[in-house]
């Protein structure tokens, strides 16, 4: 962690120590009072419930000091306290000092897709010759970026944030704070369409991050993507790396061969070298972020050699296409961290060629879709028969029209079932589901389909 004393934490964020010892050493920051810990500040940010209001707990739980927005009361004299005019820009300013007084060396990855995979893997292949700070899981808004950059210290070399968004200028914001020296957009898609008019309006959005990166700075793009081509068309061409499947991209892969259970197996141009990689993974979709994350270790220097030793160690990501094995014999993939169109044809399609009993499919609302998410379930639900999907179950509202769609495709209606809750699904599962079945669960983030996961676990392994 940054360890600053309290002195120059307010010089930092512009403050002032209304109280507490000047030399108090700060080692950790957090926003959230159950993860303060001893020798922490604890920034009070208002929000839907005001941090103001649980300074005692993050007292309590370790925290030495606080940054505070308002008159507060009943702290002892020795609690640090630093005052400012709004808590969330000095969090956002101190971050930004402290990274742009580092030598630290900025990936910045953004994306409607598999920014957290990216990141992850990324920061994995980096990680054979560099030491690295990556962004704490999806840590990755205006609030979790910096606290992310907060946990540098002397021997970090390069950094891998993830920079998310949902609405225009939340990434041009990201990248005042942490100007990337690389920018990755792994993929255009129908996320947060209720937010934006099209797909242009949200690639727009994303080319802040080419915008706001360093001088200088390079770019991995996503060279199957057309509208990222099209935002990168005024980008120094010498300095993008493309990825993907096409031949125009110096980073890419070739022959595609599925091998079951297993995993896949393809042939990975990386610059002018070639290698085969084998891959324990079984949706072909996360080869697009395997993909990404090599062009950023090309960019850094590292060998051919130095990626397939990291490849064989992918990181296993909770609740992103994490597959587990019951003791009964059924599979689970579980997939249920977030849901659109894009991710949930690939899923589908990738899945689908598996041997197994039967394939289930519970599948959940997708969420932000906009004016068009109606037709988007509905031509979800079509795959399911085209892919060779046994049964369906969804949850949620509008997953009712994901049934009805693959219904109208020629999934017959006694095989499907529709709930409201996760909680009925995996109550009805454990009775239903047999050993050698696959089962899928995939929903947007809002409907914690993790714990039909969760609880199909507990109750199948005592």
């Amino acid at each position: 962690m940054a360890s600053l004393s309290l002195a120059r934490l307010a010089e930092l964020t512009g403050g002032k120590i209304i109280q507490g010892e000047p030399g108090t050493r700060i080692v950790a920051y957090t926003f959230d009072s159950r993860q303060a810990r001893p020798g922490s500040l604890f920034f009070a940010l208002k929000g839907i419930r005001d941090g103001h209001d649980y300074l005692t707990e993050a007292r309590k739980k370790g925290a030495v000091a606080a940054c505070i927005s308002r008159e507060v009361r009943d702290l002892p004299p020795d609690f640090g306290l630093i005052q400012v005019a709004d808590t969330l820009q000095a969090l956002q300013q101190l971050a930004a000092r402290v990274l742009a007084e580092s030598q630290l060396r900025v990936v910045g990855i953004t994306g409607s897709i598999g920014k957290t995979s990216t990141k992850e893997l990324t920061a994995s292949l980096l990680s054979a010759r560099f030491s690295v700070l990556r962004s704490m899981g999806n840590y990755n808004n205006q609030i979790g970026l910096p606290i992310s950059i907060l946990a540098l210290n002397d021997s970090h070399q390069i950094a891998v944030l993830e920079m998310g968004m949902n609405h225009p200028g939340e990434i041009k914001r990201l990248v005042e704070i942490a100007p990337p020296e690389v920018a990755v957009i792994t993929r255009i898609a129908p996320v947060h369409l209720e937010f934006f008019q099209n797909l242009e309006e949200i690639a727009l959005a994303k080319k802040e991050i080419l915008a706001g990166a360093k001088p200088g700075a390079n770019a991995v793009l996503n060279g199957d993507d057309p509208l990222i081509r099209q935002i990168a068309a005024d980008f120094p061409p010498d300095k993008i790396i493309y990825f993907g499947k096409s031949d125009r991209c110096l980073i890419r892969a070739e022959d595609i061969e599925y091998h079951g259970w297993s995993g896949l197996s393809f042939s990975l141009i990386y610059g002018r070298e070639k290698a085969r990689v084998e891959l324990p993974i079984l949706n072909e979709g996360l080869i697009t972020n395997v993909l990404a994350a090599c062009g950023v270790a090309y960019y850094f220097g590292l060998g051919l050699t130095e990626i397939i030793s990291s490849l064989h160690q992918l990181p296993v990501l909770a609740h992103r296409g994490e597959i587990i094995k019951l003791k009964s014999g059924t599979t689970i993939y579980d997939d249920s961290y977030n849901s659109n169109p894009v991710a949930l044809e690939e899923v589908l399609k990738s899945l689908g060629r598996l041997l197994a009993g039967r394939k289930i499919a519970v599948l959940g609302d997708m969420l932000e879709l906009g004016p068009a998410e109606n037709q988007y379930h509905l031509e979800a639900g079509a795959l399911l028969p085209a892919y060779g999907w046994d049964y369906l179950v969804t949850v949620g509202s509008r997953a009712r029209l994901i049934a009805e769609g693959a219904v109208r495709h020629g999934l017959d209606s006694a095989r499907v079932e529709s709930f409201d809750r996760p909680e009925e699904v995996a109550d009805w599962l454990k009775s239903f589901i047999r050993p050698s079945d696959l089962v899928l669960v995939k929903g947007s983030r809002g409907l914690s389909l993790e714990t039909i996961v969760e609880n199909l676990k507990k109750a199948m392994e005592n």
